[in-house]
């Protein structure tokens, strides 16, 4: 009864055991995984693909991260483009932008993000959001969300803000567009209040939950990698913020992935 709607599960720290993390997921009640097309860059966007044509509960994005955004070119384009086609691709991201690494200059962020909105709008697919400010005042969060309402908004697309740590404004501001906000482990953190105080007040109808695995595993597995199966913590974090069940936050979050995603039922 639970979907883990965010799990980058092609990198090295699944190498070797990356068959049996994904029948613990089963074991543990996850009924299907959304696997981060990512990669490295621009040349491994397919890597969510080739996971999901494997599974019949997994399914796939593609996107160039922030990091990468200076990798981007015509070709990576086009790429994306055709492989948007792909029965197993659900959404594309994620994209966005990321002012803490800086990995990418901030206006090569902004020009591939405008871009993939343009590419995810005509491939009419939802889109999935990374922002990340830094600790100064320069906020990503003002940025994203005046590209969304600009580029985005317009389309009557769907899209979900991924593993949300930001204020209840930045929340409020995406659900007025059509945002479904994801929480991953770290609203389990001590010092994650800000991220609690939103998983309070978003509506239910609008909430999913994932790992983004290997990163961010919720107490009680701070520290140690993490993986889908463990997204039944973020549910339990959350189900005790509500006053709910773990059971019922995992329903009413498979519900709302069906939703945005019929086409997964």
């Amino acid at each position: 009864m639970f979907v883990d709607s965010h799990a980058h599960l092609d990198g090295e720290q699944f190498a070797s055991d990356r068959e049996q993390v994904i029948a613990r997921a089963q074991e543990s009640g996850v009924q299907a995984i959304v696997a981060i097309g990512n990669g490295d860059g621009p040349v491994q966007v397919d890597c969510g693909i080739r996971l999901a044509e494997k599974y019949d509960f997994i399914y796939a994005t593609l996107g160039i991260h922030p990091h990468e955004a200076r990798l981007a070119d015509e070709a990576a384009y086009q790429h994306m483009e055709k492989l948007a086609k792909h029965p197993k691709v659900i959404a594309w991201g994620e994209i966005g932008l990321d002012y803490f690494y800086d990995h990418s200059p901030r206006d090569v962020q902004k020009e591939v993000f405008r871009r993939q909105m343009e590419l995810a709008q005509a491939a009419k697919l939802p889109i999935i959001i990374h922002c990340r400010p830094n600790n100064n005042s320069e906020n990503a969060w003002d940025d994203t969300l005046l590209m969304l309402r600009e580029h985005w908004a317009p389309s009557g697309l769907p899209g979900i803000l991924h593993c949300f740590t930001g204020e209840w404004k930045h929340a409020q501001a995406a659900l007025e567009i059509g945002f479904y906000i994801s929480f991953a482990g770290n609203v389990s953190f001590p010092k994650a209040e800000n991220i609690r105080n939103a998983a309070k007040q978003v509506p239910l109808d609008r909430m999913l939950i994932e790992t983004d695995s290997p990163y961010l595993a919720p107490v009680p597995h701070r520290g140690q990698r993490n993986e889908p199966g463990f997204v039944v913590y973020t549910a339990e974090a959350i189900a005790q913020l509500r006053g709910l069940s773990k059971e019922e936050i995992g329903q009413k979050t498979m519900e709302n992935f069906y939703h945005l995603f019929p086409q997964t039922r």
